[in-house]
C-alpha cells in the first residue's frame, strides 16, 4: 500500500515525498485507518523501528485544526532524545501544512525557551513526563481541552518510574480524549493503565505480544567469566564494520569496558548516568555520524535512543528481567533490515538463557569465538579489500611516483605485497599469535542408563539415546504437595497435557509448593509449549528450565541459601522433598562446601 492510498491531506503527502516514504509499513496502515474512521481508543504492540511515530504522528497532523491557537494533541516520551527525535519527524511530515505549531518540552534544556514557544501557540507537544509536569504546576501550559494523547513507549515510562507522574498528566485531561498506547511488551501495570483509563481500546499488533523482531537473528557464545572482555575483543575484530550497542549492566562495569576498548584502539565510547546532558549529547553526536562503532551502555542510559541502521547488538551481560531483552534487540534489525544480537554468556547462565529465548520465541544459536586464524584473515581481507577500493588521485600522485620507485626498486613484487601488509597487519599477528581457545563447551545433562532407579513413562517409552543412554532435562513446576501433587499425579498431568503418553521420565521431587522433575530432552520444547496457560488446583501452571541440581544436605544444614531457576522455587527453597526415587551420597569435605 502506498502513502496516497491513505487518505492523508495533500500537504502531508508533499511531506512524505521530500522524505523519500512510499510504501506504507504494516502497523502505519492498521494505526492510520483506525485513527482517520473512528475516535476508538487505541493499543499498538510494536518494537522500536518498526514506524509507529509516523503511524500515530501523519494521522495526528492530519486532525488537528490549524485554526485553534490552542494545544490539541499531546505525545508523551520516556527520554529526550525520543522526545526530540519525535518532534523532528512530526516537523518534517508537517513541512508544508500551515498553521501547525509543534513543540518539544523535557529536561536538560532551558525551561524559558520553551515556555515563550508554547506561549506563541501551538497544536502539538511533544514532552518527557517530568518536564510536562513541571509546566502544568507552573500554568504554563493547559492540556484541559486536548483531543488526543498518546504515551510512546509506554513501557519504558514505566520502567523508569514515571507512573506517578502519568497519572498526574492525565488527571489533566478530558474523559472524552482520545488515547493511543504504543509499547513493545505489555507487562502488567500496561495492562492496569488500559484498563482504568482507556475505553474499549482497539488492539493492534505487529508480530505477537513480547516477541522480538522477526528480521533479528540471535546468538550466544559461552565463555568462562573471566574471559568475557576477550571475547568481547574478538567479536568486533570478526567484525570489523561493526555498528553496534554493547549492553553492561552496572555504570562502573560500563566505565571498565569502555576505557578497556578505547585503550586496545577499539572505536568506542560509554554512555551511563555519569555524564552531564552536555557529555551525553556530545557522545550520541559521534555515535550516530558512526564516529563512533561501539557504543558501551546502560539500559538506563540507553533508554529511549533512537539510531538507525545498527548492525549488532552485543549482551555483554543478560538483562535482568527477560522483556528488557526485547527492548535491547530491538533496537537492530529496524525498518525492514537484518540485525543480530549476541550474548555473552558463561555456563551458569544457560537457564537464563532458555527463559529469554521461550518469551522471544526464537531459537538461539551458540556460535565459537573465532580463533586467532580467523580473525588475522577476516582483518587481512578486509585491508586488502579497502586498498582495492581507495581512490587515487593520479595528478596529486604523480609526481611523486619516481621517487617512490626508486625507493622501493630493491623489493620484488611478493616482497613489496609482505611489506605492505604487514606494515597494518603486524599487531594482529602478533596480538593472535598463539591465542587461546576461549570457548566453552556445553554441559550435557547427566545421562541416566536404561534401568536406572527413578520414575518412568509408561512401558515402551523411547528416549533420546546415545551409545545405550537416555539425556534427561529437569525441569521446575509450580506445584507441589500442597496442591494434590504427587509423582503419580504429574506423570498423569504431563502425559495427559502434552498428549503424547511415550515420554521417559526421570527422577521426581514434590516439594510443598512446586517441584522437580526429568524428562527426555527431545521431548523439552513439546513440554513448554505445551503447558502454556495450563491451570491445576485453580493456579496458572509455570513450567521452567531448572538450573543444576541443588548443593549437597551438608550445605543446607549449614543455612546457606541455594540457588533455584526461578523466584518461586526461591520462596521454598527449605521445603524437604515428599518422595524422591534415589538418594545421591554427599562428600563431606572439611572446612568447605562444594
Amino acid at each position: 500500500m502506498r502513502f496516497e492510498e491513505t487518505g492523508l491531506k495533500a500537504t502531508i503527502l508533499k511531506g512524505l515525498q521530500d522524505l523519500g516514504f512510499e510504501q506504507v509499513m504494516p502497523i502505519q496502515e492498521k494505526v492510520i485507518e483506525a485513527m482517520l474512521e473512528s475516535r476508538s481508543d487505541l493499543i499498538g504492540i510494536a518494537q522500536t523501528g518498526t514506524g509507529k511515530t509516523a503511524a500515530y504522528g501523519l494521522p495526528l497532523i492530519h486532525l488537528v485544526n490549524p485554526g485553534q491557537k490552542k494545544v490539541q494533541a499531546l505525545i508523551l516520551t520516556p527520554t529526550r532524545e525520543l522526545c526530540i527525535q519525535v518532534a523532528e519527524d512530526l516537523n518534517a511530515f508537517a513541512k508544508y501544512a500551515d498553521g501547525i505549531g509543534i513543540v518539544a518540552v523535557y529536561g536538560g534544556a532551558s525551561i524559558d525557551t520553551q515556555i515563550r514557544a508554547l506561549q506563541k501557540g501551538v497544536s502539538i507537544v511533544v514532552g518527557t513526563p517530568g518536564r510536562l509536569n513541571d509546566l502544568i504546576r507552573r500554568r504554563k501550559i493547559d492540556i484541559s481541552g486536548i483531543n488526543t494523547i498518546v504515551l510512546d513507549e509506554a513501557d519504558e515510562m514505566l520502567s523508569m518510574g514515571f507512573r506517578e507522574e502519568l497519572d498526574a498528566i492525565l488527571t489533566q485531561t478530558p474523559a472524552s480524549r482520545q488515547t493511543l498506547l504504543f509499547s513493545a511488551t505489555m507487562p502488567r501495570e500496561i495492562v492496569e493503565i488500559a484498563e482504568k483509563q482507556m475505553h474499549d481500546p482497539i488492539e493492534i499488533a505487529v508480530g505477537r505480544r513480547n516477541v522480538g523482531a522477526e528480521n533479528v537473528a540471535h546468538f550466544y557464545y559461552m565463555v568462562n567469566a573471566k574471559d568475557r572482555y576477550l571475547a568481547l575483543k574478538r567479536i568486533a575484530d570478526i567484525n570489523p564494520d561493526i555498528y553496534g550497542i554493547v549492553f553492561c549492566r552496572t555504570r562502573k562495569e560500563t566505565k571498565e569496558v569502555a576505557d578497556k576498548l578505547i585503550i586496545d584502539g577499539y572505536n568506542a565510547d560509554a554512555l551511563h548516568g555519569d555524564l552531564s546532558q552536555a557529555q551525553r549529547d556530545y557522545v550520541m553526536k559521534r555515535f550516530r555520524n558512526k564516529t563512533l562503532q561501539m557504543l558501551v551502555a546502560t539500559d538506563v542510559a540507553a533508554r529511549g535512543l533512537d539510531v538507525n541502521d545498527l548492525s549488532h547488538i552485543i549482551n555483554y551481560n543478560l538483562p535482568d528481567e527477560p522483556e528488557i531483552y526485547i527492548h535491547r534487540s530491538g533496537r537492530t534489525g529496524r525498518a525492514g533490515k537484518t540485525g543480530i544480537c549476541l550474548s555473552i554468556i558463561h555456563s551458569r547462565e544457560t537457564g537464563r538463557l532458555k527463559n529469554i529465548e521461550r518469551l522471544v520465541r526464537k531459537p538461539f544459536e551458540q556460535k565459537q569465538i573465532p580463533s586467532g586464524v580467523e580473525i588475522c584473515k577476516k582483518q587481512l581481507f578486509k585491508l586488502i579489500d579497502k586498498m582495492e577500493k581507495v581512490a587515487v588521485d593520479e595528478t596529486q600522485i604523480e609526481p611523486f611516483l619516481p621517487m617512490i620507485t626508486k625507493k622501493l626498486e630493491w623489493l620484488s613484487r611478493e616482497e613489496l605485497i609482505k611489506h605492505f601488509v604487514s606494515l597494518e597487519f603486524n599487531r594482529f599477528l602478533d596480538y593472535y599469535k598463539n591465542a587461546p581457545n576461549l570457548n566453552v563447551l556445553r554441559k550435557e545433562k547427566k545421562p541416566v542408563t536404561k534401568g536406572a532407579k527413578g520414575l518412568k513413562g509408561p512401558k515402551g517409552a523411547k528416549p533420546s539415546t546415545h551409545r545405550g543412554k537416555s539425556y534427561f532435562s529437569r525441569f521446575f513446576i509450580n506445584a507441589g504437595s500442597q496442591n494434590g501433587i504427587d509423582p503419580a499425579s504429574l506423570i498423569g498431568l504431563i502425559n495427559e497435557t502434552t498428549k503424547k503418553r511415550d515420554i521417559e521420565i526421570g527422577k521426581i521431587e514434590i516439594m510443598k509448593s512446586f517441584s522437580f522433575f526429568e524428562v527426555d530432552s527431545s521431548f523439552s520444547d513439546r513440554l513448554v509449549s505445551s503447558f502454556d496457560n495450563i491451570e491445576h488446583d485453580g493456579r496458572k501452571l509455570v513450567i521452567e528450565a531448572a538450573q543444576e541440581r541443588p548443593e549437597s544436605a551438608s550445605r543446607k544444614k549449614s543455612g546457606e541459601k541455594r540457588s533455584f531457576g526461578s523466584k518461586a522455587e526461591k520462596k521454598d527453597f527449605g521445603s524437604k522433598p515428599k518422595k524422591t526415587k534415589t538418594k545421591r551420597k554427599e562428600k563431606k569435605n572439611k572446612g568447605s562446601v562444594r
